[in-house]
């Protein structure tokens, strides 16, 4: 045995003298090192040896795994590096080739709308307050004074997740959270996501964006709340815009209005995107209703204000002539390049 592991060590150092590539070395490493290989053989035999002899043997077996391994490690490493430096050798770059221009991204059109309107509201004195897409049954509905039986309860037009919470059909309930947690003068709008059992088409989708606004403080009239709307259809719109309120009925407002604005593609003479009546609808408002400031504990007899509400999509496909809601949504990189 002391014979064959000496020829091995003899004939190892001859063939990794001969060596020429990162395969063949690992090759001879199974061949002499691995699970079948040949010192592994000679270990496996030395079982039938004398105590003594099995210990001299191990160890001269031992040491010649280590010399064997160190050298064929020292070999692939080699090997390893002259590959490296053959594939470097392949990779030239030429510097001087023009580079390939990375564009640049832009805004959503749904999120460039939303930051035109809020930018118009901050303008006049707003703040942005936020609130949570889920919400409580109290917050969507009871605070807002909407009757138990109103038609919007229905589990066919609302989200529920338990029988006291659901996903928001409004960005109102902000409006309650608001009033909660801060006390008059308030000037803020809330800007976010409302969720509605809607089959998506041209015109609905069962996830929409709503801009709601709310002011409150001492002596505020309809004539306030017509003031700012107007303004801020404007400035949307353009200079020339006239605006027009029609009674309505919102069960959070008293008296509640929908607004309307002069169509801005043929200036109120009558086109196929006002439906000829030279009018457009954009958004609903009133007076906040007194029992939704007694729900915040705000004194309706010395603080009155006004509430209303916008749903960005339909600026967006208003303004820009986007014919179907549903292409916000499709991330169709065709359709966002349109509006840069």
């Amino acid at each position: 045995m002391k014979e064959k592991l000496k020829q091995m060590m003899l004939d190892a150092e001859t063939k990794m003298l001969a060596l020429g590539s990162l395969q063949e070395a690992e090759e001879m490493r199974v061949k002499l090192l691995g699970k079948k290989g040949e010192l592994t053989e000679i270990l496996r035999s030395m079982k039938d040896l004398a105590p003594e002899e099995r210990k001299i043997l191990g160890q001269a077996a031992n040491e010649a795994r280590n010399t064997i391994e160190t050298a064929l490690n020292e070999k692939m490493e080699f090997f390893r590096s002259k590959q490296k430096e053959m594939e470097l050798a392949k990779e030239t770059i030429d510097v001087t080739e023009p580079g390939v221009p990375s564009e640049l991204g832009h805004k959503h059109l749904l999120n460039s709308v939303i930051d035109e309107i809020t930018e118009i509201f901050r303008s006049m004195g707003f703040s942005v307050a936020e609130g949570p897409e889920v919400e409580t049954v109290f917050n969507n509905f009871d605070a807002l004074n909407a009757d138990e039986n109103h038609p919007a309860r229905d589990m066919t037009d609302t989200f529920y997740i338990t029988e006291d919470v659901l996903l928001r059909t409004q960005t109102s309930p902000v409006q309650v959270r608001t009033l909660k947690s801060s006390k008059p003068p308030i000037k803020v709008i809330s800007p976010g996501r409302v969720f509605r059992c809607d089959t998506p088409d041209a015109t609905h989708s069962p996830m929409f964006h709503q801009i709601e606004g709310l002011v409150v403080d001492e002596d505020i009239t309809m004539a306030d709340l017509k003031g700012v709307l107007d303004s801020v259809a404007k400035q949307m719109f353009g200079p020339e815009t006239r605006t027009k309120f029609r009674p309505h009925h919102f069960p959070f407002t008293e008296p509640s209005a929908e607004m309307d604005v002069s169509c801005f593609k043929c200036g109120g003479k009558g086109c196929n995107v006002c439906k000829g009546s030279g009018w457009i609808e954009i958004l609903g408002c009133g007076m906040v209703h007194p029992a939704v400031l007694k729900v915040g504990g705000v004194d309706t007899e010395k603080y009155t204000g006004f509430a209303f509400g916008l749903g960005a999509e339909r600026i967006a496909m208003l303004k820009y002539g986007v014919d179907d809601i549903r292409l916000m949504y499709e991330n169709d990189i065709r359709f966002v390049k349109q509006f840069r």
